[in-house]
């Protein structure tokens, strides 16, 4: 099966055109619906100032960034990584849109898009699709399929691409590899495990009614007597 990177960023603002920048990029290997042990995790000094509203997402300040690599340093690594695979991106066309910018500045000839390096998908659509009407935040997502997001105080790459895989699995067939050690509080715990088993405790067994035992056994001898014999009388 083809390998797949489930990606997220933090950046300095929201909008790559004005000069917005990324921060930190996050990302987590599926390989064959397993989460493996290889990740790429970097944060980035962005050559600007992170505005205020970033900040409240994501808590990464200027002065944690002053000692960072920049984008230019890293990126022949990080393309490494996602070369060829399936970039799995919550609200793609946000991440997607500030990697490309990155790439642009790099006044390499020709500039390299993501679409030239990996295909996308984006798991807001997927999401929209599989439950039309419903939120589709991560958040909401981690609710809905009971995984445990309790330390995502603030936004966080790794964390949230490590939330974002296990969403994922779940969306698209509910296989989760539950043997990998817990990271980061993002895997299903015990107790939320269990749940995907089948409590035989909870069924409930309904037994026929007289009427409906009597019923049963007239149309079965109508089966006899049409057809000369019956598997269940004979």
């Amino acid at each position: 099966m083809r390998r797949q990177i489930v990606l997220d960023t933090e950046t300095t603002g929201l909008e790559p055109d004005l000069g917005h920048r990324i921060v930190e990029i996050g990302c987590v290997e599926i390989d064959d619906r397993r989460v493996t042990d290889r990740h790429f995790h970097c944060y980035l000094n962005p050559d600007r100032l992170v505005e205020g509203g970033a900040l409240e997402v994501h808590g990464i300040t200027d002065a944690f960034l002053e000692d960072k690599p920049r984008f230019r340093d890293v990126v022949d690594d990080f393309l490494a990584f996602i070369e060829g695979s399936e970039l799995i991106i919550h609200n793609a066309p946000f991440d997607v849109g500030f990697l490309d910018a990155e790439l642009a500045r790099l006044d390499r000839s020709p500039t390299i898009q993501i679409a030239q390096v990996a295909d996308v998908l984006d798991t807001v659509a997927l999401a929209r699709e599989l439950h039309p009407g419903q939120r589709v935040s991560l958040d909401a997502l981690c609710k809905r399929y009971e995984i445990d997001n309790s330390s995502r105080q603030l936004h966080g790459a790794l964390l949230d691409a490590e939330l974002l895989a296990d969403v994922y699995l779940l969306m698209t067939g509910g296989q989760v590899d539950l043997g990998l050690s817990m990271r980061s509080g993002a895997h299903l715990q015990a107790d939320q495990a269990s749940k995907l088993a089948l409590d035989l405790s909870r069924l409930v067994c309904l037994r026929a009614s007289e009427a409906e035992m009597e019923a049963h056994q007239k149309q079965l001898e109508s089966i006899r007597a049409q057809s000369g014999q019956c598997v269940w009388l004979d």
